[in-house]
This record gives C-alpha cells, sequence and structure tokens, in this order.
C-alpha cells in the first residue's frame, strides 16, 4: 500500500531519483551512488511508484546533479573554516548528504516534514552526529536544538513553494538566534510568478514532473542581492546557476549564461546574516 504523500514532499522523491539516475549513468556528476539503494528502499518501504524514468530529461538530472554538488562544495567550503561546524540541510527530503560531506567532526541535521522524516529515518537512521528533524522550517523551535557555535544552512529547492513574509520571518529568526550564521538557497525570479511565466511554468510542473497543484512556486526575488534590502546586516556573498558549469548538458550555454534574465530565472543565491 502506497504511503500517502503530498505534492512538494514527493518532489524529494524526483530529486532522490534524479540522483540515483545520475550514479547510474555513463558520465555521473554528483556520484551518489548510496542513492541507488536509497532509492529502491524507499519503493520497497513506502509502494511509491517512481517518476516515468523516460520522462525525466537528461538536462533535470544533470540541473539536480550540479545543484547538490555545488551545495556540497558550499558546505565543505565553510566546513574548512568551522570543522565542528553545525550544518542545517532545509527541506532535506531522501538526501544522502551527510555522508558525502561529513568530516568528522561537524554535526549535521536533516529539517523536514514529518511525513518526509517519517520515512526517511526507517531508510537512513539518525546517529550521534546526525540529527533528523521533524518539522516545518517556519516552526522555529527547532532552532533550539542546533548547539554549534558556527552555523550553515542549505536550502536546495524549497523556498520558492513558500509564502514570502515565511521566509522573510526565518531569516529574522536565523539573524536573531545565531552569530553570523551563512546559507546557501536557492531562488526563483519575481518576475515569473505570474501572467504567461507562471502559467508556463505551471504546465511544465504538472505535465512533465507529473505535480499538482500544490507546487506552484509563490516565493521570487529579481535580483541575488535583492535579500540585502531585507536587513542592512544581510549580506551577499555570491550567486551561482546551472548555466555556470560547463557540464551543464545545454546547446549554446555559454550564450545563455551572459544573458543575466536567463541565467536568473532558478538560481542559487549565498547570504551570511551578519551579527549587529
Amino acid at each position: 500500500m502506497e504511503t500517502k504523500i503530498g505534492q512538494v514532499a514527493k518532489t524529494a522523491f524526483l530529486t532522490l531519483q534524479c540522483h540515483a539516475l545520475d550514479a547510474t549513468s555513463d558520465y555521473p556528476i554528483l556520484n551518489d551512488t548510496d542513492s541507488i539503494n536509497t532509492f529502491e528502499t524507499l519503493k520497497e518501504k513506502t509502494g511509491f511508484s517512481d517518476f516515468n524514468s523516460n520522462q525525466i530529461k537528461r538536462s533535470l538530472i544533470n540541473h539536480i546533479a550540479l545543484r547538490a554538488r555545488q551545495y556540497d562544495l558550499f558546505a565543505t567550503s565553510f566546513i574548512e573554516k568551522f570543522p565542528d561546524a553545525a550544518i542545517v540541510n532545509i527541506g532535506c527530503g531522501m538526501d544522502n548528504r551527510f555522508k558525502r560531506i561529513d568530516n568528522g567532526q561537524i554535526q549535521f541535521y536533516d529539517l523536514d516534514l514529518p511525513e518526509i522524516i517519517a520515512i526517511k529515518e526507517k531508510i537512513i537512521p539518525p546517529a550521534e552526529r546526525y540529527k533528523q528533524i521533524a518539522k516545518s522550517v517556519f516552526e522555529f523551535d527547532w532552532l533550539n536544538e542546533i548547539e554549534r557555535d558556527h552555523v550553515f544552512l542549505l536550502a536546495e529547492g524549497v523556498f520558492m513553494y513558500c509564502e514570502p513574509v515565511d521566509v522573510k520571518n526565518l531569516f529574522h529568526q536565523l539573524h536573531k538566534k545565531f552569530t553570523n550564521p551563512e546559507i546557501v538557497f536557492e531562488v526563483f525570479n519575481s518576475k515569473w510568478l505570474s501572467g504567461w511565466r507562471g502559467k508556463t511554468m505551471a504546465v511544465k510542473m504538472k505535465k512533465q514532473l507529473k505535480l499538482g497543484e500544490e507546487t506552484v512556486f509563490k516565493f521570487g526575488i529579481a535580483d541575488s542581492n535583492e535579500i540585502e534590502n531585507w536587513n542592512h546586516n544581510y549580506r551577499y556573498i555570491q550567486d551561482w546557476c546551472y548555466l555556470d558549469s560547463d557540464q551543464a548538458n545545454l546547446p549554446f550555454r555559454k550564450f545563455l549564461q551572459s544573458i543575466d534574465s536567463l541565467r536568473k530565472i532558478q538560481w542559487t543565491v549565498y547570504y551570511e546574516l551578519e551579527s549587529n
């Protein structure tokens, strides 16, 4: 019997399947071989029917693999500076990130909705330095579970599904709770949230990815440094886009990369929330 899972939560399963497809490809990018077993175990334990592999475009698999690898690189760079840091994986899904980046000292927290964590803990059990938190990121009492001085947070494919006011409040709580936390997160261009662009994206999510109305994007920004306007202590560090990688298997990649409006449809930004 298939476990009942919401549409947004199912995006975590799609991400995992893309990791597994990448790992079994001739030229893997992320090469997360653990994802193969994780995905097969997921199907066994939940009765989940996988997304039709023939309908998952190679460009999407590459995109998700490149994104995960880049987020790993951001995290490991922070860990090199602070070897005993706390790493918080917001909207973790079924990802194996802890195993990919662990240095033997970090404290790692996977944070996701209870329906996801209830499944994940049966497949990837928690351990001494690997905790799982079954909460919405907007239930802010989870902040009290983070015990290290240096905090790095990742939100890969999360905030675009959230209400803008909730995202802003989260940043306020992070800034208030931690000393100079750093956060890397995926964003969507606000110009594509409505009108014909918004309809185009909704059709893509529904038809190509077989995801329903719950997966409509709600939060977006116009440029990478826009979040500095929320608070003068929010410092933009850098951004990253799929088109920035030589392994992005797209025709005319260099040309597309040079056009800011195309590079910044869905991309990643990196911020430090500096203490007062």
